[in-house]
């Protein structure tokens, strides 16, 4: 098995389509086809289900994405290791974070990076946490910053940020917006403002709901934070929400009130096993430590 027929099997997965993936691998459709063929012939078994419009992934080819996508980070980490051995970091660093995460100032540790390190293309991606955890775990990204949504395994490891409690953020006409701390119970009845289920501050509100064995309607969903702030905003809901939330300027006019429950927003740096960590990714680490007062443990 050549590590070119692999590239070549996964550019048409990404693409879903043998001419737009030849495009942009810069060979011959031919050749791409040709090349694909002759994987198929060594595994036996068809990896695509063709028609005259796009390709689809069979079972086999479901299962073989998942593996050629940690071959080929494996081998990129491998080359760039040469590389930073070499006295030069080179290559590229994916990265995934969910929205105003707690912990780590993207934006600021991004900049840092790319002052020192020039050569190495900085790519990112927003995206709930369990997705991004799928993603690092299957070597697409090179790490993560996001809420913790499952134990360490073989193919993913996390790294504690930080972590707070949740706050309710209200209208101050809002009935609860002279009161003290709330708890699950006390808004059994409110209709909510929230993000999809696999962000963050959703998961972690869900989980204290669930706990109590309160119900709840999120009746306005969105994918941002500015969206929440402006309909919590306009009375049209409350949100529960990470505290720093409240800390925003946009949250000025709200009233934040703590949630009573030992549910806790955790985030974390999510990473593949020590030995799949590219170069870039362990640099960006290291940075992130010596920015962090107490630093952040990369054994």
């Amino acid at each position: 098995m050549e590590l070119r027929h692999l590239q070549h099997f996964v550019a048409v997965a990404e693409d879903r389509h043998f001419t737009r993936a030849a495009e942009r691998l810069m060979v011959s459709q031919s050749g791409l086809s040709a090349s694909v063929r002759a994987l198929e012939r060594e595994l036996q078994a068809p990896l695509f289900v063709r028609t005259t419009r796009s390709v689809t992934l069979t079972e086999a080819g479901r299962a073989l994405l998942v593996e050629a996508e940690r071959i080929l980070s494996q081998v990129r980490a491998a080359r760039e290791a040469v590389a930073a051995v070499q006295g030069v970091l080179r290559g590229t660093l994916s990265l995934g974070t969910e929205q105003c995460i707690a912990g780590v100032d993207v934006a600021r540790l991004l900049a840092a990076f790319r002052r020192r390190h020039p050569d190495v293309e900085i790519r990112l991606r927003q995206a709930g946490s369990g997705a991004l955890a799928e993603e690092v775990a299957a070597g697409r990204l090179d790490l993560a910053f996001a809420v913790r949504t499952q134990e360490d395994s073989d193919q993913l490891r996390s790294l504690p940020l930080t972590s707070e409690p949740m706050t309710v953020l209200c209208h101050p006409s809002h009935p609860l917006a002279d009161g003290g701390p709330v708890s699950p119970e006390d808004l059994g009845g409110e209709a909510f403002v929230d993000f999809h289920p696999d962000w963050g501050p959703r998961r972690t509100t869900d989980m204290a709901f669930a706990e109590a064995g309160v119900q709840r309607t999120v009746t306005l969903e969105v994918s941002d934070v500015h969206s929440l702030l402006e309909l919590v905003h306009e009375g049209l809901g409350v949100a529960v929400v990470p505290r720093h939330f409240g800390q925003k300027r946009e949250a000025s006019t709200l009233v934040s009130l703590p949630v009573k429950s030992d549910a806790l927003y955790e985030t974390v740096a999510a990473l593949p096993p020590h030995e799949a960590t590219s170069p870039a990714a362990r640099a960006l680490m290291g940075l992130l430590a010596a920015e962090t007062e107490d630093g952040i443990r990369e054994d």
